[in-house]
């Protein structure tokens, strides 16, 4: 939900907790199993009265993000303790990515949370069409979802099947029509909104539309009442300047006639060679440089390309020393 329209959830939510804890309901336990007779009514109201975790101290930060999507993190933290003491900073934005069908990872969430980082999930419907989440055929699915998310009760930011406007994806430009994909996109939200889950950061992201000029995001957006954030994900190839207006410009330009939702980059990296250590300076001095963008996520994977920063010794030097700089990072648990 937007932000503006946050506090009237929150309030609700608050009014039906009340409700609930008078009720006296049971609820399941922890592993799933019921609780005893004895401790069902206190720990219903437990649950029914905790108020929802208020997200936007942490949608517009007053510092910038730094974060990394590593392999098994953030199930397995030691890729990102790997990674701390490889660039010298921990990351606080921490990203994975499940498909749509996984269960909620709480555990890797709350691992996150615990280290001082946000977790960002990219949700990639693979296997299941978007005509039928939008006519509601997964919502069993999604509500069970939406309830695991809200009893958690951390901040969590979800990109739904983003980069919807290339071709390559399965949601894509290919596969689905742009009305269908706003009317997912809109469903999914709304079930989380009614199950209370208004601990959830937004992410609608388009790929950069340097490669796909043609297709037009305003027919893709939701709308502002259904976004938090708005994510970017591109990437610094020898097949174009690299200058960071070059890479980003044009999709910045095309966002901010639909939006004036802040930006982030949910998926960047430089691929190797001699021009990385530039791309990496271009990167930081972009992302420093526009106070609409709250921070930026490295891929430090070895798919397609070797993105990883441990490839390139002088560009990870080059990338240690950019990143000391104080306005990247911040305890996500004290924004």
């Amino acid at each position: 939900m937007s932000l503006r329209s946050r506090s009237t959830a929150l309030c609700a939510a608050l009014m039906a907790a009340l409700l609930l804890g008078t009720a006296g309901c049971s609820l399941s336990g922890d592993d799933g199993s019921s609780p005893s007779a004895g401790s069902s009514t206190a720990a219903a109201q437990d649950q029914a009265t905790e108020v929802p975790f208020d997200v936007r101290p942490l949608v517009e930060p007053e510092k910038k993000y730094f974060g990394a999507a590593l392999e098994k993190a953030p199930t397995d933290m030691a890729p990102v303790e790997r990674f701390t003491a490889l660039t010298g900073k921990q990351p606080n934005l921490i990203e994975y990515y499940a498909a749509f069908g996984d269960g909620f990872n709480a555990k890797g969430v709350r691992n996150a949370w615990q280290s001082g980082a946000l977790t960002i999930m990219s949700w990639e419907p693979f296997d299941v069409p978007l005509a039928d989440i939008a006519g509601g055929k997964s919502d069993a699915y999604l509500k069970q979802y939406a309830a695991a998310v809200r009893k958690l009760n951390l901040p969590l930011a979800i990109s739904f099947a983003d980069e919807m406007n290339g071709h390559w994806e399965k949601w894509g430009t290919k596969h689905v029509e742009s009305a269908d994909y706003v009317k997912a996109w809109k469903h999914v939200h709304d079930v989380f909104t009614e199950a209370g889950a208004s601990n959830v950061i937004w992410t609608w992201t388009p790929n950069i539309v340097n490669p796909v000029k043609s297709v037009d995001l305003a027919d893709y957006y939701p709308g502002d009442a259904y976004v938090d954030w708005v994510g970017m994900v591109g990437y610094f190839t020898a097949a174009e300047d690299n200058a960071f207006d070059s890479v980003f410009g044009p999709t910045i330009e095309k966002i901010r006639t639909l939006t004036k939702k802040p930006m982030v980059v949910v998926e960047t990296a430089a691929a190797p060679g001699e021009r990385r250590r530039a791309d990496i300076r271009n990167l930081f001095a972009g992302i420093e440089g526009d106070d609409d963008i709250v921070g930026f996520v490295w891929f430090d994977y070895r798919k397609r390309a070797d993105w990883r920063l441990s490839a390139s010794p002088l560009a990870l030097a080059e990338f240690k020393r950019l990143v000391a700089n104080d306005l990247f990072g911040f305890d996500v648990r004290k924004p």
